[in-house]
C-alpha cells in the first residue's frame, strides 16, 4: 500500500520544511507542486526529501492538486492525502483520515473543521460565511457534508482516476466534493485539527468561489 501526499504551495518558504518534517513516517512519498513561487519553496522542499514539481506560471491551487495527483498515481499511489503548505493541518491525524480508505469503509475522506476538533475560525468566518456555504452547497450543488470547504482529505487511487480537477482556484474544494457525490462515491468525514497562523479568505473570496462554481455547473 504506496500512500503519496501532495501538497500545492505558493511562497511557503518559511513553512514547508517544517511541515515535512512532521510528515515523516505518516506517508511513503511528499510531492510538492511549487506553483511558480517567487522565494525558495522548491529549495527548501527538496532539501527535506519531497519531490517537486513546478509550474513555470502560477496556475492556481486548483491546477497544482491536479498535477500532484497526475503524478502520484503514474508512480503507483494506492492512497492520495492532500495537505496544505502552511502547516495548518497536523500530520499526526492522517492515520485516522486514511483509516476509512485502509479498511474499505470509504472511498474518499474529508477532513471536517466542525466534528468537534479545534479550529479557530475568525467569527464571522465560522457563523457567517461557513453556514451560508453549506446551505448553498447543499441546495444548489447536493453536498450534504458538515465542512464545505476544507483542503485535507484522502482519496483511493480509483476515487483520484474519476476525479479530474478542472477549477483552478479555491472552488476546487467544492468541485472534488461534488464530483464525489455524483459519481456515487462512498464518502465518509474525519474530525480533524486545524491551527490558522494567517487568514485570507473573506466573504469576497467566498462569494468568488460561488461565482466560479455556479458558472461551471451552467457550463456542465
Amino acid at each position: 500500500m504506496k500512500i503519496f501526499c501532495v501538497i500545492p504551495a505558493w511562497n511557503e518558504e518559511q513553512n514547508i520544511g517544517e511541515v515535512l518534517e512532521k510528515l515523516n513516517g505518516f506517508v511513503d512519498e511528499v510531492v510538492v507542486i511549487d506553483d511558480c513561487s517567487s522565494d525558495n519553496t522548491s529549495l527548501v522542499a527538496k532539501k527535506h526529501g519531497a519531490i517537486v514539481l513546478r509550474h513555470p506560471i502560477n496556475r492556481g491551487q486548483g491546477a497544482a492538486l491536479q498535477t500532484g495527483n497526475s503524478y502520484a498515481l503514474k508512480n503507483g499511489a494506492d492512497i492520495i492525502v492532500h495537505f496544505d503548505a502552511d502547516n495548518q493541518f497536523s500530520a499526526t491525524e492522517i492515520p485516522s483520515v486514511i483509516a476509512p480508505l485502509l479498511s474499505g469503509e470509504a472511498d474518499i475522506v474529508f477532513g471536517s473543521r466542525f466534528l468537534g476538533k479545534k479550529a479557530n475560525l475568525p467569527f464571522f468566518k465560522k457563523n457567517v460565511i461557513m453556514p451560508l456555504a453549506k446551505i448553498v452547497n447543499r441546495f444548489i450543488f447536493k453536498i450534504r457534508l458538515s465542512d464545505p470547504q476544507n483542503g485535507f482529505r484522502a482519496m483511493t487511487r480509483a476515487s483520484a482516476e474519476k476525479i479530474n480537477i478542472t477549477n483552478r482556484g479555491f472552488a476546487h474544494n467544492n468541485e472534488i466534493q461534488m464530483k464525489a457525490f455524483a459519481l456515487h462515491l462512498r464518502i465518509k468525514e474525519v474530525p480533524i485539527t486545524v491551527t490558522y497562523h494567517r487568514f485570507g479568505q473573506k466573504f469576497g473570496g467566498g462569494i468568488r468561489i460561488l461565482k466560479d462554481l455556479l458558472i461551471s455547473k451552467i457550463i456542465k
